[in-house]
Formats: C-alpha cells, structure tokens, sequence
C-alpha cells in the first residue's frame, strides 16, 4: 500500500489527458476517463488514481490525511494557458469602442494607441500597484481552473520596466499558487524613442536588457512579434540568436495578420512555440507537422479584433502538428482570464472536437512549456494539479455555456480553491 495524505473518494468521471506528450492527430482526441474513481496524493505528488472500489486495497491515509467524497463531481487535469501578458496596467476599453466602429488594430496602433497606450500605463505604475492588479488577475484564474501559465512581459519596452515587470513575475511565483512561467518580450512593439532608430532598440536588448534578465534569472524564455511593421523575419532570427547564445528558449508570435513566415522561423530556430497563427501558410503548417514546436492557439483574439479570418486549426491538427490553446490574455486583443471560455471558443469558433480542446488545454500546452513531466495530465507521480467541476460529465464543460462548473482547485496537494473561494492565504 501507498501512504497518501490527500485521497479524493467517488469521483463521478476522471479525465486523465494521459499518455506520450504531444497529442497529435487522433490522440489528440482520445482521452482516458476512468468512471467512479478515486485519486490519491502524497506531499503533491499522485501515488494513486484507479477505481474507487481499489482505493482501500492501494492507498494508507497517513496522519491528518485529508478524505474528501467527490460527490459525482467530475475530475480533470488542472488548465494550462501557455500565452499570456499578465504583467500590465491600464485598460483599453475606448479603443475597443472604436474597433466596433470600425478601426482596426494597425489602423489604431499608427495613431499611437494600441500597445503604445498599455506600455505608457505600465511604466508609469507603480511595482507594489503591479503587483496586486497581477494578484487579482491570478486568482480570477484559479477560480477558473488554471493552475501554471506563461506570463511575458513587453509592456515597457525599455530597460526599466521590462525588469519591472519581469520581477513581479518573480514575485508572484513566491506568493501565489498559480506556477508562472515567465518570457521577456522586450520585441513587442518598437518603443516611440526608437521609432526611427529600431536598430537602436535591438542593439539594447542584446547588449544590454537581455544579459541583465539572464544575470538576475528572470526568464525562461525569449519572445518575438515577428510581424509586417513590427519585427522582420531577419530581425526576429538575430534577437531570437542572440537570446539562443545566452541560454534562453525562444517562442514566437508569427503569422498573426500577414503571412510572413513566422512559422518557418519558429522551426528554424527549434523555438517551444509559434503562436496566433491566423495567416499560416500550407509550407508552415508542414513545417510545424515535422517538428516539435507547438502551434498555440488563441481563438479570442480573432473575435476580439472582429477578423474574419480565424488560424486553420483542424489542417494543422489533421496535418500532424502538436496544437494547444491559451487565453492570450491582455487589454487590447483578449481581455479574459478564463480558459474554460477558450476550450468553449476552440471549439464553437475553431472545430475542435471537446475531446481536443481539452488535451490542447493540458498535456499539450504543459509541453510547450517543457512541463510535461510534471503536470498537464493525471499520472502517478505528477503533480496533484486537479480540478473538480460541478458537471455531469466532462461534454457540459463545452456543452453548458456562461457559468464557471469549477468547485475545487487543488495545486501541488494543496486545496486552493474550495467550494468556487479562493482558500489559500
């Protein structure tokens, strides 16, 4: 028998997103469901998950063990968004009137708002003001099941509050449940003081911003918005290099509103990632189906934005590419903490099949991340990283719109969430 000091009792269905990491094709749609099950964790490692009916034959309860009934609750792996810009201020509510009016995004952004506007917020906030918009944020997302994500910075685009933000990354990791993961995206957008002298600004990220991230360990990887009037293919190959040379990992923003071959790039440069998507080319999406970089998909933002275009997920699926799903959250293209409405838009707005949607949102994801070993499915000796959803199978996550299912959150063994509150201190 197994010592466990958290056993979980009658659990109605226990999606367990299982097996070889990355999904692709159609084992991206097949799920493990163990139906009437119990699990079992030991200092926020699983030791047991089976039947209910094998639990006392398998599992020891250890002193002050925690027994919970499941109570027909359904059970899966805790979500994963591994795309988000959580270190901001500011929102853009009066340019999203605008766009309603008809303004796109490049259209707003050449008169100066768009990410301009965020990144004057940012700067200006304040590091402890920073940090508590960020606390909220995060426990929005845990009452909504996420449980790790990847937080870029690139709303200072400067020297200074790049660091900012990039330490109240690392300053959350120590106080909150949620596991972070963070990214510099310094190549965001080009700052106003080097408008004219972009070269400038990618000779201070290299030189400059870049070694000093790396001296202070406070990222793991390095983006790009590898984009027509933003970051060249060229431009994004040297800072993705240069990055490369310093130890860090690259992911990509590509192809998102011009078919610029940013999917190509990210396979060249082996980055974890090529992200949005939306304007892929038939030559990227048979470059992704050949390598291990994850094509993540953001499908608020096409909504967001009112495109008519959406990125061709079921060809890359079909095509062999590794796929998985993130929020994109941010205040000018995907204002949403909430991965359970991205599960829902994958698959109303994308095709994807819900049995898709929901290994996009947890193994796959947690490998695009390099986190596979730990979390993103149930498996003994993972992270007991779980949610329990008050549905009656895990089809109402998709099937049942505009409610939050999700009642408990346990991260690493610890019941953070509990009873739909949060419960950690």
């Amino acid at each position: 028998m197994v010592s466990a000091d958290l056993i979980i009792r009658r659990i109605a269905q226990l999606v367990t997103c299982s097996g070889q990491a990355p999904k692709r094709k159609q084992a991206l749609g097949e799920l493990e469901i163990i139906e009437e099950a119990a699990i079992a964790s030991y200092k926020g490692k699983i030791v047991f998950l089976g039947p209910d009916k094998e639990v006392e034959k398998r599992v020891r309860p250890a002193a002050g063990a925690i027994i919970l009934e499941g109570e027909g609750l359904v059970g899966l792996p805790g979500l994963i968004d591994p795309h988000t810009h959580l270190p901001f201020a500011g929102t853009r509510e009066q340019e999203f009137v605008l766009r309603l009016k008809g303004e796109t995004y490049q259209e707003l952004a050449a008169k100066g708002m768009g990410i301009q506007t965020t990144v004057k917020a940012t700067r200006e906030i304040s590091f402890d003001r920073l940090i508590d918009l960020c606390v909220e944020r995060l426990n929005t997302m845990l009452l909504h099941g996420t449980t790790l994500i990847e937080a870029k910075s690139g709303y200072g685009l400067d020297f200074e509050t790049e660091i900012k933000q990039l330490e109240a990354l690392k300053r959350l990791k120590e106080i909150h449940p949620v596991e972070i993961v963070p990214t510099y995206l310094g190549a965001h957008e080009i700052p106003p003081e080097f408008r004219q002298i972009k070269t400038g600004y990618i000779q201070l990220m290299i030189e400059k911003i870049m070694p000093e991230i790396k001296r202070r360990n406070l990222a793991e990887y390095i983006d790009v918005f590898c984009e027509e009037g933003v970051y060249s293919i060229e431009e994004t190959r040297v800072l993705a290099n240069a990055a490369k040379q310093l130890g860090f990992k690259i992911r990509l923003h590509a192809d998102e509103f011009s078919a610029l071959g940013g999917a190509e790039l990210a396979v060249e440069l082996e980055a974890a990632s090529a992200d949005h998507l939306i304007n892929i080319t038939d030559k990227g999406i048979a470059a992704l189906a050949r390598s291990s970089t994850v094509a993540i998909l953001l499908p608020l933002v096409p909504l967001f934005l009112r495109l008519e275009k959406r990125p061709p997920a079921r060809r890359l699926i079909e095509a062999g590419a590794a796929v998985a799903l993130a929020t994109d959250f941010n205040p000018g293209s995907s204002m949403t903490e909430s991965m359970l409405l991205i599960l829902q838009l994958a698959v109303f707005l994308l095709g994807f099949q819900v049995e898709e949607a929901l290994q996009a949102a947890t193994i796959n994801a947690a490998f695009s991340l390099g986190r596979e070993k730990l979390v993103g499915s149930l498996e003994v000796g993972k992270n007991m990283d779980l949610l329990l959803c008050s549905v009656p199978n895990y089809i109402h996550l998709i099937y049942h719109l505009g409610l939050n299912p999700v009642r408990h959150v346990f991260k690493k063994g610890k019941w953070v969430v509990k009873d739909g509150k949060i419960s950690f201190s």
